[in-house]
């Protein structure tokens, strides 16, 4: 008997209003906060996914032609391992921290960093990677005692309906709610009052969906993808930048946020480069990508039919591939060589499966047109030597930085964009720091007012006494020069900047803690 998906409903738009008041009067009963509830949403969470395996690997099967082993690293298997991570760790995470570098004064006031939740959260996710990209930030934000509701994408609408009925086979509905729809059902979601957004997708909808939170002054956090660049130098390895870049960029059939846009190639190495890129593509798919159990295939026609007019478009010479098919949603890995960053297919970001190739005469070149991008990228994906691969990170800014590498991405490694590649980090420990407030907490015990007092008027004979015993002096000079051993002749004034000063210091606290221990002495109960 065959596995069998449910078909994706849309959630009544009447209905959404509803369930939102629902989980967030569930917040506010504080029935989130406690650790083992949270503990025992996630264990149940876990066995739901491991349990429906099968029919996971189906759905993607139906949305996207995934492979089962990239289903097993990128779908099932990530968000398992995403949730043992989590679980194993979160009672940790989750305890208050000690306030550190801060004056020794205040230490007596016990401060103390607290992680409390957010509130009320949402989570719009992506077509491409529909369980990593929509239960990842779901995870993290129940892990942090959130409310959350889901709104997968309708795009992957299999997955889309499977992460419904994991969603009311594992957890509390009264916590944690699905709500399916397109275009109307999400700016009704969007109306909603919320204590955070997580959105995966589009530049052009992350621009809606923070102008939208911004009305109601509502974090976000956006992963949006960019025109990610892979810099290849003289030094680097031909068939290693081939192998891995052809990878990155059959993944998904290119859908994948991560995986390089364009190829900056030195010209000394380019003609061994392309050469590598066809014998990759042999070695991958020998009996060619379209009759491959291995290679995916375009979401929808909409966006078939986009990548088709980009690739129409470009002025570049096609080196290797270029066959479509949109009956099946087919797009061959198709390798384009083009004189410059002045092309259809660079853009903006092409989120399919064609390897762009530009040449370059220099590093440097390389660097300035990587640079030059409008777009900030999510990746960089350096080949070379140590010096240049250095010099490539420290003179471009992305995301992260994968070396001799593409897409790689280290699944409990902080993830997130920067500019127009996103806002926000998650991942592993952030994960769970993305969703939660550090709240400061102070404690100022009665005792202490013998210290405290010094702040009530009258004041004016206060002020010299206490500019002596709080100032605090540089250990460097005018000229912006550090001051050899300054730490000596602080530890010797007490940052008292002479000798006398720094014995009126020593002499002003002497007696600070005289009169607190009598007090303590005394029982503690009342003032002399």
């Amino acid at each position: 008997m065959g596995v069998i998906v449910p078909e994706l409903k849309y959630t009544p738009l009447e209905a959404i209003p509803d369930r939102v008041s629902i989980i967030k009067n569930t917040f506010f009963e504080n029935k989130t906060r406690d650790i083992e509830f949270r503990l025992v949403q996630l264990r149940k969470l876990y066995w739901a996914i491991k349990d429906n395996e099968q029919e996971i690997a189906e759905a993607c099967r139906l949305d996207l032609n995934r492979p089962l082993f990239e289903i097993i690293t990128g779908e099932s298997g990530w968000v398992l391992n995403d949730l043992v991570f989590i679980i194993r760790n979160l009672k940790k995470w989750a305890k208050d921290e000690s306030a550190e570098d801060i004056e020794i004064t205040y230490k007596l006031m016990n401060p103390k960093i607290r992680k409390d939740p957010f509130g009320c959260c949402l989570v719009i996710g992506s077509f491409n990677f529909p369980f990593q990209l929509t239960l990842g930030p779901a995870i993290g934000a129940i892990a942090a005692g959130n409310t959350v509701i889901i709104k997968p994408s309708e795009n992957s609408s299999h997955c889309a309906a499977i992460m419904q009925k994991l969603f009311e086979t594992a957890l509390d509905p009264s916590c944690y709610q699905v709500i399916q729809g397109s275009i109307d059902e999400t700016q009704l979601l969007l109306a909603q009052k919320w204590d955070k957004i997580f959105f995966t997708g589009s530049h052009a909808v992350g621009r809606i969906i923070a102008k939208t939170a911004a009305e109601n002054l509502t974090p976000v956090v956006l992963e949006l993808g960019g025109m990610n660049p892979a810099i290849v130098t003289k030094s680097a390895n031909p068939r290693l930048v081939a192998r891995r870049m052809l990878w990155g960029k059959t993944l998904n059939a290119g859908q994948i946020c991560t995986s390089q846009n364009y190829h900056l190639v030195d010209r000394e190495v380019l003609p061994q480069v392309i050469e590598e890129f066809k014998k990759a593509y042999d070695e991958f798919y020998p009996n060619g990508a379209k009759a491959s159990p291995d290679y995916s295939r375009i979401i929808n026609k909409r966006q078939f039919q986009r990548l088709k007019s980009v690739l129409d478009n470009s002025k570049g010479k096609i080196l290797m591939g270029g066959e479509l098919d949109e009956e099946e949603l087919y797009i061959e890995p198709t390798l384009v060589l083009l004189d410059s960053t002045e092309d259809s297919l660079c853009e903006a970001e092409t989120f399919g499966p064609f390897l762009t190739i530009i040449p370059v005469d220099s590093t440097d070149e390389a660097i300035r047109l990587a640079n030059n991008v409008q777009s900030t990228p999510l990746g960089v994906y350096p080949f070379g030597n140590k010096a240049e691969v250095e010099k490539i990170i420290a003179n471009t800014r992305s995301g992260g930085v994968a070396v001799n590498d593409a897409s790689l991405h280290i699944p409990t490694l902080s993830f997130g964009g920067v500019g127009e590649s996103g806002t926000g980090s998650y991942r592993g420990r952030a994960s769970f720091d993305v969703w939660v407030h550090r709240r400061t907490i102070t404690t100022s015990p009665g005792w202490i007012e013998a210290i405290l007092g010094i702040r009530y008027p009258p004041y004016a004979a206060k002020v010299k006494p206490f500019k002596i015993a709080t100032a605090t002096y540089p250990d460097f000079d005018r000229t912006g020069k550090k001051i050899v051993c300054g730490w000596l002749k602080w530890f010797l004034t007490l940052g008292g900047g002479s000798a006398t000063k720094g014995a009126v210091r020593y002499a002003t606290i002497a007696v600070i803690y005289y009169y607190v221990i009598k007090y303590l002495e005394r029982g503690g109960t009342k003032f002399w």
